[in-house]
This record gives structure tokens, sequence and C-alpha cells, in this order.
């Protein structure tokens, strides 16, 4: 059904996150601090703690900073690429730093249903893993069409965040 607020092939659901990529992310995120976005939780992704590692449809292992501030209805992502082959370097060698992907709930679908969703819809995975065996996250070829890369994740019921690496500019009151 069409309305003004939802197309009758809607699947995205809520928009969770935004997703910038950067060469310094403490550059950005001093930058977004100072626009009142924070604080945030950093954290080293690597193939030891993100599992199920792909790339364009292949094994491959990769490495990024991340950083996460969570706002009211929606999540800021801060990545910048430390190794291996990602969708983040693809971004920062054709457009230099700067919003890289917005990212979906897909109404809470089952994994494989959202997976398969974008695949029928020609958008085929570009990058994917497992955060902490927990948190599994997929970005799709979707720039061609859309003029910005989409990505969809899940959080399993009840997930909390593991203590980061660092707060940026401080940990929050506890």
């Amino acid at each position: 059904m069409l309305s003004e607020r939802r197309l009758s092939n809607s699947f995205l659901g809520n928009l969770v996150e935004i997703g910038i990529v950067t060469r310094d992310h403490r550059r950005a995120m001093e930058g977004l601090v100072r626009a009142g976005i924070g604080p945030w939780r950093v954290y080293t992704f690597t193939p030891d703690d993100v599992t199920e590692q792909t790339y364009r449809g292949r094994p491959a292992e990769f490495s990024l900073k991340v950083c996460f501030a969570e706002s009211e209805d929606v999540i800021w992502e801060i990545m910048q690429p430390l190794a291996g082959p990602t969708v983040v370097n693809e971004f920062l060698e054709r457009h230099g730093e700067g919003v890289h992907h917005l990212a979906f709930d897909c109404e809470d679908r089952p994994w494989d249903e959202r997976i398969a969703e974008f695949e029928r819809r020609g958008f085929r995975l570009a990058q994917s893993g497992r955060w902490r065996d927990a948190n599994a996250f997929a970005f799709f070829e979707t720039e061609d069409a859309t003029t910005t890369t989409l990505e969809t994740y899940h959080f399993p019921e009840g997930f909390t965040y593991p203590e980061p690496e660092e707060w940026f500019p401080a940990a929050p009151p506890r």
C-alpha cells in the first residue's frame, strides 16, 4: 500500500545509523563533539573480534578503527581503515572523507531475509562481518543506484556495548 510515508515495496525500515569515513578518527570525533555529537566509544575491529569477514563475495581479513556515538534516534559511526580490503578504503579513494553509509533495521527481519532482499533488488553484498559473535553487519553495492552505501546490522536482544578502548572526550557518568 502506498502512503505519504511509505512505498508498497519498502523493506528498509528505520534509519538507525549514519556512517562517516575518515583517515583520522580522532580529528573527526573532535569536530563532531564541537557540533554536539558524542561521547564516542572507540574500538578496533580486527579478525580477532570480527568473524565471518567478507569482501566482495570472498573471505577477507580487514581491520578498522570504529567509533560510536548514540543520539536519541540514530547511532553515529566513524570508520577509519587500518588494514585489508574494505569498502571504506574504496570510498576514501573515490570520494575522500565524508558520509559513507546509512544503516537500516530492515523491519527486524531475520538476517538471511535481509541479505536475500537486498540481492533480489540487485544490490550485491559488498562487505560483512560479525562483531564479537553478536553484531552482524552488511554493506551493499548501492552507491551507483542511490549515491550512497546502504547497510543493515543486527544487535541481538539484550546486546550491550563492550567496554571501549577509550571514551572521547571522556566517559559519561555511571
